[in-house]
């Protein structure tokens, strides 16, 4: 996977809360990049920003820290899974509303049939491993 995020030419990576900060995290590391960590409402300290976005089940928040993506930073965003699109959506949302760029997004599974690919249309988005799934 670091291969790839190699190709975006990125400035850092953001990881979506919370195992995605299990797959970010080293790969910051080895890239010798910051990780910015997108977590849900009310876990970081001192001043955030915050996204709102609805679920299938109900509403979700996420949060960065406010002065972790600099303006026209470009941020790929990191996560385990991506299904029907909803969070990592959020996320590169957040990620803009905080002046940077989403330059890509990143998950180890991605799983086909749930839509996922379609609402991320406008973002660059590789998987590792594809499963298909019937809805």
């Amino acid at each position: 996977m670091v291969d790839l995020a190699a190709e975006a030419r990125v400035d850092r990576l953001a990881a979506v809360d919370s195992r995605g900060f299990i797959f970010a995290a080293p790969m910051a590391t080895r890239m010798g990049l910051p990780l910015v960590l997108l977590r849900k409402a009310g876990k970081l300290p001192g001043a955030t920003l915050s996204y709102d976005y609805n679920l299938e089940y109900g509403q979700a928040s996420l949060e960065v820290h406010a002065d972790d993506v600099p303006s026209g930073a470009r941020v790929l965003i990191i996560d385990d899974l991506v299904a029907t699109g909803g969070s990592l959506k959020a996320a590169a949302a957040l990620i803009e509303k905080a002046g940077g760029e989403t330059a890509g997004i990143g998950v180890v599974i991605e799983l086909i049939g749930l839509g996922g690919r379609e609402a991320l249309a406008d973002y660059d988005l590789f998987s590792l491993v594809t499963f298909e799934v019937d809805e």
